[in-house]
């Protein structure tokens, strides 16, 4: 393992940034890429364990969702439960969430992380309360403002540099060409990125009797028949060594070693699941994509290690990669693939999403994202809506529907853009719009976009199909919700009967429209005509869905709430008893289900006691 030199004064000096403020210590590492700023975060992190009891919190700042990330370290690193009704006003439900995170975190003192922050004020507003025992740690290439300390990281000292470079090839091989190996660490710019990958190259099989001096000879050439990419940006011309080292490592990969790298850049700026990149070349042997992963993109510093089947591309290195897919011949079947496995993964994600499934999928959200920001020319028709869903989906079932609404707002936009107007997906889009609209109490944006649906899965599918009934539904539910019962009875009426006729009586969606007709009854008091419709219900999702499935128990929590109103309580307590425990499994102590159904227990009891006792409502 290569020893990390070259920035033990910056150690020191970062840890005295931090600890100097009794309030919170913000002290950014800036400079442009290359220089080491995230390795040196890191490294402080590492050297600094033992002082930071309460843990170290990693974010990454570059794919965006500061929040979520710090919800899900919490649920998950600290198994930190949280509330579902932390606020009413869903724009700012996950500030709470973050806000409850900070206040109920790990007792000691705690190191925050937000590595690659492009956007101060965008993440600003996730950061932990002013207390000496939070301190906050940024990675940037930005100038933060007067308020944040400051750690301007710089290139590194050219004695630091030839101590990198002898840590990497060996103190014996450079001291034989001492002078040349200033000159190779002064030509790359004494960039930390630049002097691994020529190290790394260096000590790769076959390049062992390379003599510096001819090292430096084929950089120079490189850098002269390689200037397009460097050239686009200002800022780029200290990083040429960097880019002539690239292509000297590109030229030492196979056509395999290439196809990979260049698959790798095409997934967001985030570390990487490996197992998304062995879906995305199916055809090929998994021993053989580890073998290029371990001894060539490792090898080389192409590739970083994250953690346990997790990697990621240097940002420099990405972009260079990117640029190198350009002229690939199987660029535009990598993009396909890699499209394919996204909307494989976002046609997963529930929305009835447990927590535990939540953290399974989170790390392939910023990939789904970049699908839909980027690559979304790749997906086929059929699939374009599910990059976009998937994310609504993510954060719809955690509630955070301010997060899910933009991606469904891009989609209604771009499936307009490929289908026009009058299309099943722009109707579907409608729809999914209208129930975010219908869940954050919009419902003035809500209704007209329901109907837009209906009308138009109505003229394009005609009226017998089972996307008209869903919509018959959905608009059911909206009114229901609203108390306008009237209206809703007819389309829930049509709806079960449509379902009925397309789909048999057996059916998950005639089950929803049993219950959901069930609730509507007894909302009114007609609780003779609820009973039947929510027994028929029940038993057709226990024999569906099974006992332990979360829509079981809340068909079970809605016939124990009809005989709760009834006055039957010894009837009713049982049933909520065990849709709690089935809730409490399935989705957690703290979904709003669970939540839900445990205060309709207690309804109950404290109506029993009443009764028992006299006692007046």
């Amino acid at each position: 393992m290569v020893k990390f030199v070259g920035r033990e004064a910056e150690l020191q000096t970062l840890h005295q940034m931090l600890q100097e403020n009794n309030q919170v210590a913000i002290a950014a590492i800036a400079g442009m890429g290359g220089l080491g700023k995230t390795e040196l975060a890191l490294q402080y992190a590492m050297a600094h364990r033992e002082t930071y009891k309460g843990g170290i919190c990693w974010l990454l700042a570059k794919t965006g969702d500061v929040g979520i990330q710090v919800v899900q370290f919490a649920r998950t690193q600290l198994d930190l439960n949280l509330p579902e009704d932390l606020t009413e006003d869903s724009q700012n439900k996950l500030l709470a969430q973050v806000q409850y995170c900070w206040r109920h975190w790990r007792e000691g003192d705690v190191l925050v992380v937000l590595d690659d922050v492009a956007q101060y004020k965008e993440v600003k507003p996730y950061l932990p309360p002013s207390s000496s025992r939070f301190k906050v740690l940024m990675t940037t290439r930005q100038r933060l403002g007067t308020s944040i300390k400051q750690l301007s990281l710089d290139v590194l000292q050219p004695e630091a540099a030839l101590e990198l470079l002898q840590s990497l090839i060996g103190a014996e091989r450079l001291q034989k060409e001492l002078d040349v190996a200033n000159s190779l660490c002064k030509w790359l710019g004494y960039l930390p990125l630049g002097l691994e990958l020529v190290g790394r190259y260096l000590c790769q099989e076959g390049q062992q009797d390379l003599s510096l001096a001819k090292m430096l000879q084929r950089l120079e050439k490189k850098r002269l028949e390689q200037t397009a990419l460097v050239e686009r940006e200002d800022d780029m011309t200290a990083q040429w060594g960097v880019q002539a080292a690239f292509e000297l490592s590109w030229h030492e990969l196979k056509d395999a070693d290439k196809q990979m790298g260049c698959l790798l850049s095409l997934f967001a700026a985030a570390p990487i699941p490996w197992k998304l990149v062995e879906l995305c070349l199916p055809e090929e042997d998994e021993e053989d994509l580890e073998e290029i992963r371990n001894n060539k993109l490792l090898k080389l510093h192409l590739l970083q290690r994250k953690g346990e089947g997790i990697y990621q591309l240097h940002p420099l290195l990405r972009e260079f990669f990117q640029y190198k897919c350009i002229g690939l011949e199987q660029a535009e079947e990598l993009k396909r693939s890699l499209c394919r496995v996204m909307v494989a993964v976002a046609k997963e994600i529930p929305e009835d999403a447990t927590l535990k499934k939540i953290t399974a999928v989170s790390p392939a959200i910023p990939h789904i994202a970049e699908v839909a920001n980027h690559l979304i020319q790749c997906v086929s028709d059929d699939d374009l809506l599910w990059p976009f869903e998937g994310n609504a989906t993510f954060y719809n079932a955690q509630g955070l529907y301010n997060q899910a609404l933009p991606w469904l707002k891009q989609c209604l936009e771009v499936t307009k853009k490929r289908f026009a107007e009058e299309h099943p997906s722009v109707a579907a889009s409608l729809n999914n719009l209208a129930l975010l609209y219908d869940s954050q109490g919009r419902y003035s944006e809500a209704e007209p976009l329901y109907i837009q649906a209906l009308a138009l899965r109505r003229q394009l599918l005609g009226d017998e199909h089972p996307n008209v009934a869903l919509n018959l539904n959905n608009l059911g539910c909206f009114y229901e919700s609203q108390g306008r019962y009237s209206e809703a009875e007819p389309l829930y009426i049509q709806a079960l009967a449509l379902w009925r006729k397309l789909l048999g009586d057996e059916h998950p969606s005639v089950a929803l429209s049993l219950s959901n007709l069930a609730v509507l009854y007894y909302s009114q008091g007609r609780y003779n005509d609820a009973e039947p419709l929510c027994i028929q219900a029940l038993a057709l999702r226990r024999k569906l869905l099974g006992e332990e499935h979360p829509d079981f128990a809340i068909t079970l929590n809605n016939l124990a709430k009809l005989y709760y109103l009834q006055g039957r309580y010894t009837k009713a307590e049982p049933l909520y008893l065990q849709a709690l425990e089935i809730l409490e499994q399935g989705l957690g102590v703290s979904h709003s289900s669970t939540i839900k159904c445990r205060e309709n227990l207690a309804n109950l009891r404290v109506g029993a006691a009443r009764r028992r006792h006299r006692l007046p409502p």
